[in-house]
């Protein structure tokens, strides 16, 4: 990020109390300690009382303030825990940022008995973030500020085949705060999605298949939240995810029609014939065609806000 850019995020954060969910790794870690050295009061969250203590140190180390409460946010009676916690610690949040999440790859039709993948992704990315939500906005409506940023997905937006239980889960999460927004717009709550496209995360290693993929760093992925953090917009999303959701809306069934393509190119993670073998060949060349569109997506399409 640019000077102008640390700057603002700094007027932003300087001795705000910022809550990030999944802080141990990837996007998390990234954003924290960029909100460390801006000044945040950064309070992690996630299930590795180690990691986070690492993270600490490291923020704390650079002249940062951190705090770390340990926490699996797929229980509703650990996430009330930690609330309750943060909360008596520090009396309120000014910016929760609901990062944790979990993906899982499989198909419909491998997953007629697997009910519980749908369930494993609503507690995670759906109702801990909502429980969040509900145990910080209180404090936030009261005092007249704050701010709510959900790390949605690009999937969301493109409808990604293979990932019904994931792109359910955080569409869910879309849709409430879409509600919420309405409902907090004249108390001084912000509400801001970021649509994240594919990051090289711990996330997304089982999944080897996007690695042919254009994928963003963890920092380059934290940048995204910052720029949600000191625009407050509505929706924060690439040109790729805008053009895809544009392009849904107008020809749905085309677009049907290339996902379908590339359903039937990729195979089924876990499969023989999965990601360690070479791509076929019409498979490499959907690769190239989506990296030109990417390419020309990202010079052409304006941003959401």
């Amino acid at each position: 990020m640019s000077n102008t850019e640390n700057d603002a995020l700094r007027e932003c954060v300087t001795g705000r109390v910022v809550v990030v969910t999944g802080a141990s790794s990837g996007i998390g870690e990234a954003l924290a300690r960029r909100l460390g050295d801006a000044g945040a009061k950064v309070l992690l969250v996630a299930r590795s009382t180690e990691k986070l203590d690492e993270l600490k140190q490291a923020i704390e180390t650079r002249g940062g303030a951190a705090f770390a409460y340990a926490a699996d946010l797929s229980s509703a009676e650990d996430t009330k825990r930690a609330i309750d916690t943060i909360l008596a610690d520090h009396g309120h949040v000014d910016i929760l940022v609901n990062n944790a999440g979990m993906s899982i790859r499989r198909s419909v039709a491998k997953s007629y008995d697997r009910l519980h993948d749908f369930e494993r992704t609503l507690s995670l990315n759906f109702l801990g973030a909502v429980r969040l939500i509900m145990g910080f906005l209180p404090g936030m409506r009261a005092q007249k500020r704050g701010q709510i940023i959900n790390v949605s997905t690009i999937g969301v937006q493109v409808n990604v085949p293979r990932y019904g239980a994931y792109i359910a889960s955080k569409a869910a999460l879309d849709a409430f705060s879409r509600v919420l927004a309405v409902e907090v717009l004249q108390e001084g709550v912000k509400v801001t999605t970021v649509y994240m496209p594919l990051v090289k995360t711990p996330m997304m290693e089982s999944t080897t298949i996007y690695q042919s993929f254009p994928m963003r760093s963890a920092d380059a992925a934290a940048d995204l939240i910052v720029e949600g953090i000191v625009h407050q917009p509505k929706r924060v999303a690439v040109p790729v995810g805008n053009l895809f959701e544009f392009a849904y809306g107008v020809a749905p069934k085309a677009i049907d029609r290339v996902l379908n393509a590339a359903y039937q190119l990729y195979p089924e993670s876990g499969d023989k014939k999965d990601q360690r073998e070479p791509l076929s060949k019409d498979a490499a060349m959907f690769q190239r065609v989506f990296k030109a569109v990417t390419r020309r997506a990202r010079r052409r399409a304006p941003k959401a806000d």
